[in-house]
């Protein structure tokens, strides 16, 4: 940042910045915890994901590094370089590692999302034949003898408390049903990541 006294009279730029423009103790306390904090959420991130996220090559290599390290204290004191390496960040850059991690939040959550709307269809099925119907009629590809021999044995599980082989079964055929749709609709589950991000 550019010193709006750079040159005045009885002060140098560095004795003016300290005087007014250092944070106080308990501050800078907390801006250093939450950059760790920062730290320890990217170590803990999948590699690929970390790597996409812009930041100066050498806090990345930091937080690589970190990854790959499995002896507790190894790790904990490349921790700790990577909080160091954080706190060499100015504001924008670490805005723009949030915003990267916020995005992911948002994916998953859309995961999240997604799933459980697979889980009410899959209770729907079990529960109303109708569903079936609306189900094959929106996808005619299915077979219906497979699907009605899986629902019929989900039943059958849940009224003899057995293992619920089918009903794991009829969620994964209406999970890789949405995966194919989601395919056909342009939207790998990368772009769905970079429209949460945009949102």
């Amino acid at each position: 940042m550019v010193n709006p006294n750079r040159g005045a009279v009885g002060f140098s730029s560095t004795e003016f910045e300290e005087e007014y423009e250092r944070p106080s103790k308990s501050e800078a306390k907390r801006q250093s915890n939450a950059l760790q904090k920062l730290g320890e959420t990217l170590v803990e991130a999948p590699r690929d994901r970390v790597k996409r996220v812009p930041m100066p090559e050498d806090v990345l290599e930091a937080i690589l590094m970190c990854q790959t390290i499995t002896n507790h204290e190894g790790r904990r004191r490349q921790m700790q370089f990577v909080g160091k390496k954080m706190r060499t960040l100015d504001e924008e850059e670490v805005a723009v590692i949030q915003k990267a991690i916020d995005s992911w939040k948002g994916a998953s959550k859309s995961e999240t999302a997604a799933m459980h709307a697979l889980e009410r269809r899959r209770e729907k099925l079990l529960a109303d034949d109708n569903a079936l119907t609306t189900l094959l009629s929106e996808n005619p590809e299915l077979d219906v003898q497979h699907l009605r021999t899986l629902i019929r044995n989900a039943r059958k599980e849940q009224a003899e408390n057995k293992p619920p082989k089918a009903y794991r079964e009829i969620f994964q055929i209406l999970k890789q049903l949405d995966a194919d749709k989601r395919k056909a609709a342009g939207m790998d589950e990368e772009e769905t990541g970079d429209e949460a991000d945009d949102e």
